[in-house]
This record gives structure tokens, C-alpha cells and sequence, in this order.
């Protein structure tokens, strides 16, 4: 997904938002220079002759390794006169093919856009890098002095220009993935934490609980502009509309939509707003968080009602935990962190980690719903542990329904499998 704040927006004051031709055509014109994130290109890619490198998987790499940028072509790297491409020839197919061949670890973020003026004169191709969280990025090719020898480099940007990290350079760039790696582990576990201690604390009862926080891998500096109120309250109609495609079942009414009352009235947090039904309850207790930054919470009462008062209640043990909101919840999950990334522009997947728990040491025990929604009832087979293992899965700004579908599945089918249960999905 395409980034909304690159060096082009810098340089003409522009908003965060896509590219269009008519920045890219005015940076060019003003001589905007090259830079560590900003590559003017003549011509379009061409692949690897003689024993040379790929050029664009030693240009992409070099950008993801530094702090990611731009590369542009039709734009002459001297002048930066608009020369223009033929937009037929662009094969973004073939590129990313190349450089899935050529760049290790793999990049799964690029961006291929071509953008042409409205007379359909002159088009450009923007190829835009994010910073990986995976750096260092290796380039893999044949070495120039003997052809039949593989070699591998780890390409950066200095300033305007390519450069090849020295051996200490590595392994700096090896600590750094590492420490991003724990730090932002560090960050959805304090998340996660800190919403199970708050929702546990002001339950009306002893309940089990599914609590899900999702955290994008890059979340917008504090610096961005803030999320505001009716913007949250947006997002939060959006995502339930969008989850409730993503279902066919009609009996359940999902966490969201449940919420629907306090939509329209969030209230202010820490970066965030905040959307409760803990005090005073109302109903199923149910809190969402959209926090600035682009991470989300949704923290669901899954023994509310589990079963209903004609049923056996007496009969189960432990605390009940509703499957088909669990389902449900997974849904409003995805649909919410995608939404609200979208909204913020965020360009990376965000990290999804859910779970159910208690805070009674006591078994976890699931209610499923039989003869299509008419029955209530504990399965006979299924186990009830007292404790459910963390779930994760992740969600892209750019997923469309059908992927969101597949990963929301994902979590829920982890969830029951570990009582024992098969998905219904």
C-alpha cells in the first residue's frame, strides 16, 4: 500500500494523500534533488545482462534498508526534466518477480503505480518502498568477475547514492530488526495487558472475556494529526457495515452493533477514544478503543447470556463463552483495524493478538448454537480448559472483504480448536 507522506509531500506542502501525476510533474520541474529516500529514473527497469545486478532489487533493497522513499521513472536524474515513459511497457508483474527473486527477506509492502497526465501525453511509474521492519534486506546475483559464482550485498542509501554495508554495518542492522521486533512485541503485550486488567476490574460479574488489540507494525508518530471524534464514530458505523457482509448468520447480534448506542458519543482516552458499555453496564459489556496511532481494542463479555434462561444453565461449569460472538467479535476486529487504518493512512499490516480468559481460575466453557439458531447448548465432547492459548493473524489497510473473511476465520478457527470444537463459521 502506497504511502500518504513521502518526500514530495515535504517538498510542495501538499496533505498526506496519494501521489498524482501533477505532484510528481511540479516536484520534477522545481529540481526537487535526489535524496536517501528520492530516485529520479530515465528509463524504465530493465533486467540483469552480462553478470550485473538487478538494478531494481539493489535499488528497492537499498531504500527499504535506509528509511524506504521513492523511485520514479521518466524523470532524467540529472535535470529532472519530465521525459515520460510508455506506460504499454510497464510490467509490474515482471518486477516484483524480480525482486521476490533477487531480495531476501521478501517485501511484501512495494507499490507500483503508474500515473498519467488527463491530455494521456506523459505517464510516470512511482514505485514506493516503505522502511522494512525485516531490514537488512540481502541482494542476491551473479558475481561479475566469474559468472557462474552467486554473491550476496546489503545495499543503503547514502545521501543520492547507492552503498554497500560493511560487515559491522550488518550487524548492526541485524540488532536493530531484532530490538524493533521485541519492542513492538513489547507494545501489543502492554496493550493487551493493560485492557484485561481495566475490563476485569469493572466487570459486573465473574465472566470470560474475548480481548483482541490489534497494533500496526509502522503506527503513525505522535506527531500525526489526531484522530477526532466524529471521525472515530465514522469508522466504527463503517466496520460494523463491513462486518456484517462478512456473515450469514442472523441471529447474532455482534459486539459493534451492540455498541451502536454509544457510537454517535465516544469518549476522549489517551490518543484514543473510547467506546464502553462497562460503567454503568448496559447489556453485553463491551469496549472498544481507536487510538491515534493506528492501533485498536475490543474487549467482549462472551458469558452474557450464553445461555438462555429456559436452558440448563444451572448444569454448566465454569465461565460460558459465547461461540458465535466469538466469531462475531472476530469480525468487528478486522473490519475495525482496517478501517482505521485506512482512515489514517497507515502503510503497513497491523499485528492482530487475541485471546479469551477469566479471572476466575475456573474452566472455560463454550456454548454453541444448534438447529440453525432455534438451540443453546454445551457440547458434550468439547473440552474446557482453563486456560486459552494467544491467537494472532495479521489484517492489511489494502485487504479487500474476502481476505479479511479469511483471517477473521483464521483466528476463530484457532480459538476453538482449542476446545476441542470444530469452526462454525
Amino acid at each position: 500500500m502506497a504511502r500518504s507522506w513521502t518526500r514530495l509531500h515535504e517538498h510542495l506542502g501538499a496533505p498526506p494523500g496519494p501521489l498524482t501525476f501533477d505532484m510528481v510533474k511540479k516536484a520534477a520541474e522545481s529540481n526537487l534533488d535526489e535524496s536517501d529516500d528520492l530516485d529520479w529514473k530515465e528509463f524504465l527497469p530493465q533486467p540483469p545482462q552480462d553478470g550485473a545486478w538487478n538494478e531494481l532489487a539493489k535499488d528497492v533493497a537499498a531504500m527499504a534498508n535506509t528509511r524506504g522513499g521513492l523511485l520514479i521513472y521518466g524523470v532524467t536524474d540529472k535535470t529532472t526534466k519530465p521525459a515520460g515513459i510508455d506506460p504499454g511497457k510497464v510490467n509490474t508483474q515482471q518486477y516484483a518477480q524480480w525482486i521476490r527473486n533477487h531480495v531476501q527477506p521478501y517485501l511484501p509492502d512495494l507499490s507500483f503505480t503508474t500515473l498519467t497526465s488527463p491530455d494521456g501525453g506523459t505517464s510516470f511509474l512511482v514505485i514506493d518502498i516503505p522502511a522494512s521492519p525485516m531490514a537488512p534486506h540481502f541482494v542476491y546475483g551473479t558475481a561479475a568477475k566469474d559468472k557462474a559464482q552467486q554473491a550476496a550485498v546489503v545495499p543503503y542509501r547514502d545521501a543520492d547514492h547507492t552503498a554497500w554495508m560493511a560487515e559491522h554495518q550488518v550487524e548492526r542492522a541485524y540488532r536493530d530488526r531484532f530490538t524493533r521486533a521485541q519492542h513492538a512485541q513489547d507494545e501489543i503485550e502492554q496493550l493487551y495487558a493493560h485492557t484485561r486488567d481495566d475490563v476485569l476490574a469493572e466487570q459486573d460479574e465473574p465472566s470470560a472475556w474475548f480481548i483482541v488489540v490489534t497494533r500496526p507494525q509502522r503506527p503513525l508518530p505522535r506527531s500525526a494529526p489526531p484522530l477526532t471524534g466524529e471521525a472515530a464514530s465514522y469508522i466504527c458505523r463503517t466496520a460494523m457495515e463491513h462486518s456484517r457482509r462478512l456473515t450469514r448468520s442472523q441471529h447474532t447480534v455482534s459486539p459493534l452493533q451492540s455498541l451502536n448506542q454509544m457510537v454517535p458519543h465516544p469518549r476522549p482516552g489517551l490518543r484514543r477514544w473510547v467506546f464502553t458499555t462497562l460503567s454503568p453496564p448496559t447489556g453485553r459489556e463491551i469496549h472498544t478503543e481507536l487510538h491515534h496511532d493506528g492501533s485498536t481494542v475490543l474487549a467482549v463479555n462472551l458469558s452474557f447470556r450464553a445461555l438462555r434462561s429456559r436452558d440448563a444453565e444451572p448444569q454448566a461449569v465454569g465461565s460460558l463463552v459465547d461461540t458465535d460472538v466469538t466469531a462475531a467479535a472476530c469480525r468487528d476486529t478486522l473490519a475495525l483495524a482496517r478501517e482505521l487504518a485506512r482512515h489514517l493512512g497507515v502503510d503497513s499490516s497491523s499485528h492482530v493478538r487475541a485471546a479469551i480468559t477469566s479471572a476466575e481460575p475456573t474452566p472455560l466453557t463454550p456454548v454453541v448454537t444448534e438447529h440453525g439458531g432455534a438451540f443453546r447448548d454445551i457440547p458434550d465432547r468439547a473440552r474446557r480448559p482453563r486456560r486459552i492459548q494467544t491467537v494472532t493473524t495479521s489484517v492489511n489497510p489494502a485487504d479487500e472483504d474476502d481476505l479479511l473473511q479469511e483471517s477473521a476465520q483464521e483466528l476463530f478457527t484457532d480459538l476453538m480448536h482449542q476446545f476441542g470444537l470444530t469452526a462454525r463459521w
